[in-house]
């Protein structure tokens, strides 16, 4: 298992320095009384490519006025108010450009009223989306399932941090223990974010994201002085949960939930989220089971705790700099 750890995290080390790149951007639109819509357009700061990501608005609207670029968080954002000749968000088709070049993807969440909402995931294949009617509640559930699964793939800290535990407990009972602490931490924050209950700073929730990855490669570094993280690490688990929560409820925070069939969003996004997490753990346990019957190199027992330190180590270095940036 901790070889085939060690390889997966080794071939990831390219995308780990660019988590916050490959984060997704956010596009909101919604209709308003006055029959103009909104448009708020965050991206990330630090961009991948000189061709700029921007929406792009549908046939038949109009720019009346935009804001310049201000800087919120980790993003920037632009704000602008169309003016469209159709009477209904229904049918019109929005995007946004640049995501090829940019190697990323961009949520997309339209509001034709206080009462509907909608959500798209774009990326490089599928850069716009046509606003359809009204979902149904089965649609939402198997929507939002796709999109937390969406999330937990694109979100290269979060599997560190759990390729972290499967260094840390191994596979038996304590992994169960261990899973079940980390996902009810992380599913409590996930809705009070997401609900309202909860302000999520940002820039310091993922800074203690990364501190959570730096602790877990830290206890691995030091087998022979093995702290109550080892003994029972639920406990520590559950409370990096809750950080772990706040950063899966940070984009769909921003994007909204569908009013019409808010418990059945919030409820499949976690299990989407879950179902990722656990076909992860999955693909390394049956990927170690055959890498362990064919190689036997001693540097894949060492390289994965190394690999963590030094990525959770440049994490908070660079999530330092924007918090306090």
């Amino acid at each position: 298992m901790m070889r085939l750890i060690g390889l997966l995290l080794l071939l990831a080390a390219p995308l780990a320095a660019e988590a916050h790149r490959f984060a997704p951007s956010a596009l909101d639109i919604r209709a308003l009384t006055n029959g103009e819509i909104s448009v708020v357009w965050k991206t990330p700061a630090q961009a991948t490519s000189s061709v700029p990501m921007l929406p792009v608005k549908p046939d038949g609207c109009e720019v009346l006025s935009e804001t310049p670029w201000f800087p919120e968080g980790t993003g920037k954002v632009l704000r602008q108010q169309w003016s469209c000749a159709s009477e209904t968000l229904e049918g019109l088709k929005v995007g946004v450009s640049g995501l090829a070049a940019n190697q990323a993807s961009a949520v997309v969440s339209v509001r034709p009223n206080s009462e509907v909402f909608f959500q798209e995931v774009l990326t490089a294949g599928n850069p716009s989306f046509t606003v359809p009617a009204q979902r149904s509640g089965w649609a939402t559930a198997l929507h939002y399932l796709w999109l937390g699964a969406e999330h937990i793939a694109i979100g290269t800290d979060h599997l560190f941090f759990v390729a972290g535990l499967l260094l840390l407990v191994g596979w038996g009972s304590r992994l169960v223990y261990t899973v079940t602490a980390f996902t009810v931490g992380h599913s409590i924050t996930l809705a009070l974010v997401a609900l309202g209950f909860v302000t999520n700073p940002e820039a310091l929730i993922e800074w203690l994201i990364a501190v959570s990855i730096w602790v877990l490669a830290y206890e691995l570094s030091r087998p022979d002085q093995k702290s109550r993280l080892w003994d029972k690490p639920w406990y520590l688990v559950g409370g990096f949960g809750l950080l772990h929560g706040m950063g899966f409820a940070g984009a769909l925070a921003e994007t909204g939930l569908p009013q019409m069939h808010l418990p059945t969003a919030l409820l499949f996004f976690n299990v989407g989220i879950e179902v990722g997490q656990l076909l992860f753990i999955a693909l390394l346990t049956a990927l170690g089971v055959l890498i362990a019957k064919v190689s036997s190199a001693p540097w894949l027992r060492i390289a994965p705790v190394y690999l963590l330190g030094a990525v959770s180590t440049f994490w908070v270095l660079d999530r330092t700099g924007s918090l306090l940036g």
